[in-house]
Formats: structure tokens, C-alpha cells, sequence
């Protein structure tokens, strides 16, 4: 018997219900690897699709995006049956394991090595394995089993085989999952809704940062055309202003600076004192991440020049085409910080434009200019610092910026509290989902039938089973390797004769 078949549980593990069991993994059904993508399979005669990370997500498979290699000899081992549970196997640390279960579409599917099957023996559910799975992801449970390199967390096939199971009669298994689908179908459904109020949300804080960046939050102001006052052509098409607004070039109005190199040879100089400074990473859009903000050593003449003020807005020089320009404006939250040079700051020359302003508009109608005017190499953006100062912004009258001001942030004010309030229900889904696989779990969502077969016996059934079947495949390898002593090797061909060569006839003897 498995150290894990008790009801009280192994170590750490709580007690469970009346009539359940302690398994492993391992135990309970079959798990294997899928086929590992080679070069050399990119085209063959026998091309099928198969499925990878990028298509399994938590209860879903998604066969939007769907690959093919060469499956020639080997497709019958790999092909995914209905009811085959898979498990992410490379992944981030939190989502590693992330199962869902192949319920037959597509037809024909394969699997790689970055998903790891499941397939349940004879008494336990394909749906209930999926909750166990479920259950751990959420919990952590295999993320404690997994290694991590760099981000990814890797899930081995042996180490799954390890991770505790409860087994509950198999008739109890069909009622909590029949129970679960309800129950979580419903929060999944409040959760897609959710999600796309925050995603309308986004684009509603984009709308309102534009609009308050020209002066149009103000019901009364009638849109006006773009008029260009600057010299020359500004690329990109302009949003309409509110009357009386202007355009101008960044660089008439701000000085715009780039930040510093990391020089690897300073780091080790302790004569050369360290200040905190900030990456791309710490400028979102419309907001700085100030969680993690790392230091660099340099001079005491370059960390003056690009000490930060209250009011400098933050921009990034390089990244996705999408995320060039994103930042925001600096309010001394970190005493003598300076800034690397893949950010530039603005540095406004007079109150005649508001740093907010400036910033709600650099963060949303900007957002085009930057892509337009960005540079593409392999997989990364940058936009130079000379190009950066040609950026047209709007400029208010001075008796409207006050106002402009004020009704964009009783706006924003407005949009955060809505997006606070969604993101707080979101976390109560997530709180719901855990309590509902507790309760399953615990015993607790459906009631229990004294007259189910107890697990202990179907765990028994399971080994006997699993002992026959492996008994049956090692009499079939040993057959396999018997044949192949007594079978004789195929004779030599004879050589055909030559033209100067008799054939020589065999002699026959009469008795």
C-alpha cells in the first residue's frame, strides 16, 4: 500500500472526510511527456497539429493558434484522447501545472514536451483529477515541486508523480464535479465580465486623459480643428483642442534630457557614490512602479545633472512600438534619484502648461505620434532624443489651465474608483474559487452516500490493475526479445551469375 493511502492524511495534510483516501499521482493514473519539437520534424509526410503552453489555460484549450510538425511513426503514442488531462509543464511559477482536460476538439491532436498527460486509471474521474490539479495550482502545491530558471518554473514528470491525491468514491467524484461545473462556471462568467468592464475602463482613462489634455473635459467647449502654429510639419494626425489652444513643439516648452549609461567598470569603485535610479521598468503608463528601484554608482557631476524635481515627466526611449513615451511625472518620492538612459526627462521651462497636462496627453493621444515616429529593430522601438523634442503638444490659455486641471483629475478620481472597486471583486472570485474547492474538498458541497464504494477499495482495484498491466507488458517485452534470438537471420542472396560463368545443375541421384 502507498505511504499515502490513509485517511488521515500524510504529513502536513489535513484529515479527510469519511471514505476517502490518500494517493499520489502516481498512483492513479499515467502521466508522460509529449514529443519534443526538432528541426528536423518542421515538414514531413505525416504533419499534424499538436498542442503547447500557448493552448492550455486553466479548464481551456484554446485552438486559435494551433502548430504542426512531422508525427511520421510516432503519431498513435502522442495523439491526445478525450478525457487526457493536460498540465503545463514550463511556466511561470504561479501557473505551472495549469491543467485543462482535452474533450476530443480538434480531432487528430497531438501534444509536445511543454504539457505533460494525465490520463486517470479505471474509477477515477478525468474532472475530478482536473479539480485536484486546480486545487494545487492555486494552493502552490506545484510550485514547491517545480525548478525555476530565470522566470520559468519547470514541472517534472517525476516529481508530479509524487504530489498527494485525495480519492474520494468514485461516485462522489461525479457529484462535486457535477456540483464544482456549476459553481464556477458562474464566478467564470462574473470574472470575463469583469475583465472587460476593466478593459473598457482603460480605454475610457485613455479618452479622459486626452480630453483633459486639450482642454475638452469642459461640456461647454466646442472641438476645434488643429491649428499648427508651429514651423514646419508635425508628423501624425493631431486630436481637436478646445478653443484657444495652441500647438507647440516639446522642446520649446521643456528641456528634454536623456539619462545615464551604466558603466560596469564604476560599480566596483566604492570611491564612487551610489544613488537610486530608475529603468524602464519602473514607468508605466500614466503612473511610476517605485516597488523595485535599484542603484547605480556614479560621479557626483552626473548625478547632479540628472537629479530628478518635482513636476519632470518620465518617457521611455526604447521597448514595444505601443509603450514609446509612457511614463509620468515625478513628485521627489526617492531623495537624489536620477534616471538611466533608456528614459528621457522634461523638465518644463514655465507654469504655462501644467505638468499634468502635458502628461495626461504624452499618455493617451501621444500614443500614435510616438509609434509613428519610432524606429524598429528586430523586436525592439526606440525613439531617438532629437525626434523626441519634435513631439507637438498642446498648450492652454492661461485662464483655462486651472480648470483643464481640476476636471481631469475629478475624472481620473472617478475612473480609479471604479477600476478599484472591479479589481476588489476580481479578488473576491478568486477568494470564492478557493473557498468552493476547500468546501469539495473538505467534504462539505455535496452530501455523502454511506452506500459509495469505499476509496480504499477502489485504490486496491487500481493496484491490481496497474500490477496486471505491467505484468502484461513485461511478458510482451520478453516475448518481443526471445523472437528476435530464435528467429534466424534471412539467407544471403545469390550472386548472379556472369556471362563467363556456367551454371552449374545439381546431380541427381536415383536410389
Amino acid at each position: 500500500m502507498s505511504e499515502l493511502d490513509r485517511s488521515d492524511g500524510p504529513a502536513g495534510l489535513s484529515k479527510l472526510p469519511e471514505g476517502w483516501a490518500w494517493a499520489t499521482v502516481g498512483d492513479v493514473g499515467d502521466i508522460e511527456l509529449g514529443r519534443q519539437r526538432h528541426p528536423n520534424w518542421h515538414t514531413g509526410p505525416e504533419m499534424r497539429p499538436y498542442l503547447r503552453v500557448a493552448n492550455v489555460f486553466e479548464d481551456r484549450i484554446d485552438t486559435s493558434d494551433l502548430k504542426e510538425m512531422d508525427f511520421s511513426g510516432v503519431f498513435d503514442k502522442y495523439r491526445l484522447v478525450p478525457g487526457d488531462v493536460l498540465l503545463n509543464e514550463g511556466q511561470s511559477p504561479h501557473l505551472v501545472g495549469r491543467p485543462a482536460i482535452y474533450r476530443g476538439e480538434p480531432a487528430d491532436v497531438a501534444f509536445t514536451n511543454s504539457l505533460i498527460r494525465f490520463q486517470a486509471n479505471s474509477g477515477v474521474l478525468p474532472e475530478w483529477a482536473l479539480l485536484v490539479f486546480r486545487r494545487h495550482m492555486h494552493a502552490g502545491r506545484f510550485t514547491q515541486e517545480a525548478r525555476i530558471t530565470t522566470s520559468i518554473a519547470h514541472l517534472s514528470a517525476a516529481r508530479l508523480k509524487t504530489v498527494e491525491f485525495p480519492v474520494p468514491p468514485t461516485a462522489e467524484q461525479r457529484r462535486i464535479a457535477d456540483s464544482l461545473d456549476a459553481q464556477l462556471a458562474r464566478l467564470e462568467a462574473t470574472e470575463a465580465r469583469l475583465r472587460t468592464t476593466l478593459g473598457r475602463l482603460d480605454q475610457l482613462e485613455l479618452a479622459v486623459m486626452t480630453a483633459a489634455g486639450t482642454g475638452l473635459l469642459d461640456p461647454q467647449a466646442k472641438p476645434q480643428p488643429s491649428a499648427i502654429t508651429p514651423a514646419g510639419v508635425i508628423d501624425g494626425q493631431l486630436p481637436p483642442t478646445a478653443p484657444g489652444w495652441s500647438w507647440v513643439r516639446l522642446e520649446e516648452i521643456a528641456e528634454v534630457v536623456g539619462g545615464v549609461t551604466k558603466d560596469s567598470k564604476r560599480q566596483s569603485d566604492p570611491d564612487i557614490p551610489e544613488v537610486p535610479y530608475l529603468r524602464v521598468a519602473n514607468a508605466q503608463r500614466a503612473r511610476l512602479e517605485l516597488s523595485n528601484v535599484t542603484k547605480i554608482r556614479v560621479p557626483e557631476k552626473t548625478s547632479k545633472k540628472l537629479r530628478l524635481q518635482t513636476g519632470d515627466l518620465l518617457m521611455t526611449e526604447g521597448g514595444d512600438r505601443d509603450k514609446l513615451g509612457r511614463g509620468w511625472i515625478w513628485e521627489d518620492q526617492i531623495p537624489d534619484c536620477i534616471y538611466q538612459n533608456h528614459l528621457f526627462r522634461a523638465r518644463l521651462r514655465s507654469d504655462e502648461t501644467h505638468p499634468k497636462l502635458l502628461a495626461w496627453y504624452v499618455n493617451s493621444a501621444a500614443r500614435k505620434w510616438f509609434e509613428a515616429n519610432g524606429k524598429q529593430s528586430v523586436n525592439l522601438a526606440s525613439i531617438s532624443i532629437s525626434k523626441a523634442k519634435l513631439l507637438p503638444v498642446p498648450v492652454p490659455p492661461p485662464e483655462a489651465q486651472a480648470e483643464a486641471v481640476k476636471a481631469g483629475e475629478a475624472a481620473l478620481r472617478l475612473l480609479t474608483s471604479m477600476t478599484s472597486k472591479c479589481r476588489a471583486a476580481l479578488a473576491q472570485v478568486t477568494d470564492l474559487r478557493s473557498a468552493f474547492l476547500a468546501e469539495a474538498f473538505a467534504g462539505r458541497l455535496v452530501p455523502q452516500d454511506p452506500a459509495d464504494e469505499p476509496a480504499e477499495e477502489l485504490l486496491k482495484r487500481i493496484r491490481v490493475e496497474r500490477e496486471a498491466a505491467e505484468a502484461e507488458r513485461k511478458a510482451a517485452r520478453r516475448a518481443a526479445r526471445t523472437a528476435a534470438k530464435v528467429t534466424p537471420p534471412p539467407p544471403a542472396p545469390t550472386p548472379a551469375p556472369t556471362g563467363a560463368e556456367q551454371t552449374a545443375l545439381p546431380l541427381e541421384f536415383n536410389a
